[in-house]
């Protein structure tokens, strides 16, 4: 059974206010806001710089780690070439991708801030139940785990493990706080993914208790992507890809433009909005 080339994207995430500044600006106070927007510019360094800095000014947040995880990731995928929507928006294409070769270094970099982060959560939800951001940094942790299963390792259906938990933890979140946004990106992906499989491979997986729904997996990334914090541009990205599969061009390429217009410099974004433009022209 191969899962639907969506499956491989998640989330991250992962997925950020879009008018800070590009840059960790000496003598500003951290920021994960200004983390998250140099992560999405492929300004890594940064990125990391920001995230570092707020887990020093606040070694009780979980999302210090974790979001340092998340650059990680991203910065991995990058060097990979797996940002391209090319790889995504044919099965045959992303199922023959070539085989690549991880840095192990990163690996242990990036497992050892996911292990902070919910080292802290857990310890945080064990004292208050209902600690939001604490229930934010898991899901995060199980949608970036996801991703680099899916992406890095070419293991899709282990990945499913992942997006599971991490849906879990998102509804858990979403129950006593549907305001966080951020989390529906999680929600999202789940049921698209599974709404998106072959019907034999989709009923297999309900049995193991996942939920599937293409269009309302479509309407929760919509959600991510409007309103979420930090991983509003991730969601952007996904929904990207969702169009391109299913050939609705028009608003794959409004997505694309603001990806652009918010981060200019993230080259993939124009690049992919040009081979867009092209593939239009070319009908």
């Amino acid at each position: 059974m191969r899962l639907r080339t969506s499956c491989s994207v998640l989330l991250f995430v992962a997925l950020l206010a879009s008018a800070v500044s590009a840059t960790a600006d000496a003598g500003l106070p951290a920021s994960l806001d200004r983390g998250y927007h140099s992560m999405y510019n492929l300004q890594f360094a940064a990125a990391q710089q920001e995230f570092a800095a707020w887990q020093k000014q606040y070694p009780d947040d979980p999302r210090g780690p974790i979001s340092e995880a998340a650059g990680l990731l991203f910065s991995e995928l990058n060097r990979l070439g797996v940002l391209e929507t090319r790889l995504f928006d044919d099965n045959s294409r992303f199922e023959k991708r070539r085989k690549l070769t991880p840095d192990p270094n990163l690996r242990t970099q990036f497992d050892s801030a996911l292990a902070r982060g919910e080292q802290v959560a857990r310890t945080l939800l064990a004292k208050d139940p209902n600690h939001k951001d604490a229930m934010f940094a898991l899901t995060m942790a199980a949608g970036l785990r996801a991703d680099y299963t899916a992406l890095v390792e070419k293991r899709n259906m282990a990945s499913l493990k992942y997006t599971k938990e991490a849906n879990a933890s998102a509804k858990k979140l979403l129950a006593i706080a549907p305001d966080y946004y951020d989390a529906y990106l999680a929600t999202g992906i789940s049921k698209y993914i599974v709404g998106s499989l072959v019907a034999p491979v989709r009923w297999f997986v309900r049995l193991a208790g996942y939920d599937g729904d293409k269009q309302a997996g479509i309407k929760e990334l919509h959600l991510a992507a409007d309103h979420g914090r930090y991983l509003a541009p991730f969601a952007r990205i996904l929904l990207t890809v969702a169009y391109l599969r299913d050939d609705d061009k028009p608003r794959a390429r409004e997505l694309l433009a603001k990806l652009r217009t918010d981060f200019p410099e993230n080259d993939l974004f124009a690049h992919e909005l040009e081979r867009l433009d092209g593939r239009v022209a070319g009908q």
